[in-house]
């Protein structure tokens, strides 16, 4: 099966759909990465390092591991006025930052710390809600969820989540896996990191969050004798290579020995599946 020929045709026919007034209005289409010049710049030279240390606390407070492949989740629920205050002022350390005056690696922990801080700022703000779709900040007529909305300024510049992640990380560091570290606040995401990204750790958080989310069934399910991926590798399927076998290789090199073993066995993807559902803590 040709996943980027099928599955793209399959999106384009849901989003009619949507337009139509007869889906869900999932975004089904990714943005390009499409690169917005003026973030390039940077000073290599530079040994500024920036705290995370609030985003740290936020996180030790109020995001909750999963156990065996589970979604860790966020206790949104359960931020209290000091949670918010927390948050709050580290959102206001981040937008008077100069990123041009950062290092490469200090300027990547940066963005993703800021694209996942505002995530959850915003759903907070919009408390409670089921699915960050329900968030319809985006403007336009067709548009829905908070990805087009803008949310911070930084350097005189006012970003959406969709600027961060695809006019900035992903044209300039071109690393697929930095798939694995923004999270959407949904149950099918990567999860949430649990450490802040320091340009010390980068590496080995990108590793890690890479290994733990294809070897858990919303990155990779097999069920009998199909393997079932996440969406991500359709909608950008091109940060991943330029053919079918190229995400499939993705995959084995983050794969357990027992994972692979199926995958070869296999061969090919047979379909994508994703949940929206949000990565809030579940009470009865």
């Amino acid at each position: 099966m040709n996943i980027s020929k099928n599955l793209r045709f399959v999106a384009l026919l849901c989003l009619w759909v949507v337009v139509s007034g007869f889906g869900s209005g999932a975004r089904l289409l990714a943005p390009d990465a499409d690169l917005w010049a003026r973030w390039t710049a940077h000073d290599p030279d530079s040994t500024q390092v920036l705290s995370h240390a609030a985003w740290q606390d936020f996180l030790d407070r109020y995001r909750q591991a999963g156990q065996g492949g589970q979604v860790a989740r966020v206790d949104y629920g359960g931020v209290d006025a000091q949670g918010r205050q927390i948050l709050s002022d580290y959102l206001s350390d981040l937008s008077v930052v100069v990123p041009a005056q950062l290092s490469r690696a200090e300027q990547f922990a940066y963005w993703v710390n800021l694209y996942n801080a505002l995530t959850v700022d915003l759903v907070l703000d919009a408390w409670p809600v089921e699915s960050i779709k329900d968030i319809d900040l985006s403007p336009g007529f067709f548009a829905s969820g908070p990805w087009d909305a803008e949310l911070i300024s930084v350097a005189g510049e006012k970003l959406t989540l969709n600027d961060i992640e695809h006019r900035i990380l992903r044209p300039i560091w071109r690393d697929a896996r930095i798939h694995y570290v923004v999270n959407c606040a949904s149950v099918g995401c990567p999860d949430l990191p649990a450490r802040a990204l320091q340009a010390k750790t980068t590496e080995s958080i990108l590793q890690q969050a890479a290994e733990d989310y294809i070897n858990s069934e919303r990155g990779v399910k097999i069920s009998a004798g199909q393997i079932t991926v996440s969406s991500i590798y359709d909608w950008f399927y091109d940060d991943f290579g330029s053919r079918d076998r190229d995400i499939f290789d993705h995959l084995r090199g983050y794969a357990t020995p027992a994972l692979r073993q199926k995958l070869d066995a296999i061969g090919e993807i047979s379909d994508t599946a994703y949940d929206w559902s949000l990565n809030g803590v579940v009470r009865p």
